[in-house]
């Protein structure tokens, strides 16, 4: 595929105008939302073949709310395209303010393998509600859902409008070499540094969707039964490989025995005493990483699980106790089913252990204290969160989400997409039946006098 052909082609295409009429968008929406309906059960095989996911979870986290993004977007679409009025200073008398959002043009969406199709669809829907056109690129380590997702929107776009690159490096640098009007990327902070420092070379905007070391809090006044329940559901979920998921474990001192077998019980409830057995338990993406995660756990004191099957990716999920900030697995994101366990005496400790680090993509706090909640909400940096619950808060389309600092910039899902894909203009209309002459040379005191009461 010529790329560079292709960004031309599009750019031809936006700049026709074709785009940019509401009716046009909210059939694209539509369009794109009826033929992933029909297509749920290819797209699903392929997310079994790629990670083993079960039909239940990839409707729970991928078609099912992209399903759910492509919908609230079709609803509320036309008052995000309204402009918004403001109020005009007294200074532009007489006249009238507003703000129009317009599309940026031709964007990039470089989405990552872990979800493969809903965190490239559901920006999709973003850049379609703005009125942009689209290039997307998949990952190539999820190549079955990458195919899917092409065979998908050839069906419903020509590739003037929206389109798909598959491949990898190679495909990834030449994307890079163009010039975009918006790049929104998902992955490793590594990769986002490399999409921002190209992107600079044109001055084009970027959003990064990264991750980094997500902790989850648990002090002896947390509800134990629940938050171990939603601690394993948030953190083995698709086997780990989630942006969001809890990546270490800092429990109170005082409950740390009783709160770790009530977590092993409930991880042997939830996927059998033989994980590896499940069949709707995920697998890891690939070799190299199934290798990465392994080498994480050499050494360690494993807890619990700690079984491993090459053949078939998988790592059981697993307990690494009596951990310190030192050990190799502490020193990144795991992005796999390995759950560390550090302890602290009080609030104060666990707040300055993760202040020390740099901003997660998501922090977790179970307690029944309203002021931890508020002092740790309050004093710590991080993307989004919950209190008493892990990773839902991602999973709505009524707020939005991204990172901070390390973990990211820039956020989506919602309103929040649209306004992600599209520039706002500001406009102040003047009317002609009054022009008021203080502005205008030649200058003097009784002017200035004025200009002084208009801006004070």
């Amino acid at each position: 595929m010529d790329i560079e052909k292709l960004v031309k082609k599009q750019r031809d295409y936006f700049n026709s105008g074709a785009t940019r009429p509401v009716a046009f968008r909210l059939r694209a929406l539509c369009a794109l939302k009826e033929e992933m309906k029909r297509r749920e059960g290819q797209i699903h095989a392929a997310l079994k073949k790629d990670l083993n996911k079960s039909g239940f979870e990839s409707y729970m986290t991928e078609t099912g709310l992209t399903i759910s993004e492509l919908g609230y977007m079709e609803k509320h679409l036309k008052s995000y395209c309204r402009p918004r009025k403001s109020l005009t200073p007294l200074a532009h008398f007489h006249g009238k303010s507003f703000v129009m959002p317009e599309p940026y043009g031709v964007t990039l969406i470089m989405s990552p393998w872990n979800y493969p199709f809903m965190l490239c669809m559901e920006p999709l829907a973003g850049a379609i509600a703005a009125g942009n056109c689209c290039i997307l690129k998949p990952s190539a380590y999820a190549p079955s859902v990458s195919a899917a997702i092409k065979e998908l929107v050839e069906a419903v776009f020509p590739p003037e409008y929206v389109a798909v690159v598959e491949g990898g490096r190679a495909e990834n640098a030449a994307l890079l070499e163009q010039r975009f009007d918006y790049i929104f990327f998902t992955g490793g902070v590594k990769v986002g540094k490399l999409v921002m420092e190209k992107a600079a070379r044109h001055l084009t905007p970027v959003t990064l969707e990264l991750g980094g070391k997500s902790p989850c809090i648990v002090d002896e006044t947390a509800n134990l039964k629940i938050a171990a329940k939603r601690l394993a559901f948030g953190k083995f979920l698709n086997a780990g490989q989630t942006c969001v998921a809890p990546d270490y474990l800092l429990v109170q001192e005082s409950v740390k025995e009783r709160f770790l077998e009530i977590f092993e019980k409930v991880v042997r409830e939830m996927y059998g005493e033989k994980p590896l057995e499940n069949g709707d338990y995920p697998k890891v993406i690939n070799e190299k990483h199934f290798d990465r995660i392994s080498s994480l756990m050499e050494g360690a004191h494993i807890r619990m699980g700690g079984e491993k099957k090459r053949e078939s990716l998988q790592i059981a999920p697993t307990v690494l106790d009596y951990v310190t900030p030192d050990t190799p697995v502490m020193q990144e994101e795991i992005f796999g089913p390995v759950l560390p366990v550090l302890t602290f005496q009080d609030i104060g400790e666990a707040e300055a252990f993760v202040k020390e680090r740099e901003k997660p993509l998501a922090c977790y706090i179970f307690t029944g204290r309203k002021e931890v909640e508020r002092r740790l909400l309050t004093s710590l940096s991080f993307g989004g969160g919950c209190v008493n619950d892990t990773i839902i808060h991602l999973a709505t389309s009524r707020m939005g989400f991204g990172g901070v600092g390390n973990s990211g910039m820039g956020s989506y899902h919602g309103k929040k997409s649209f306004e992600t894909f599209s520039h706002e203009k500001s406009i102040v209309k003047k009317y002609n039946w009054i022009d008021l002459p203080i502005r205008y040379q030649p200058y003097s005191k009784g002017k200035e006098k004025l200009l002084r009461l208009f801006l004070k």
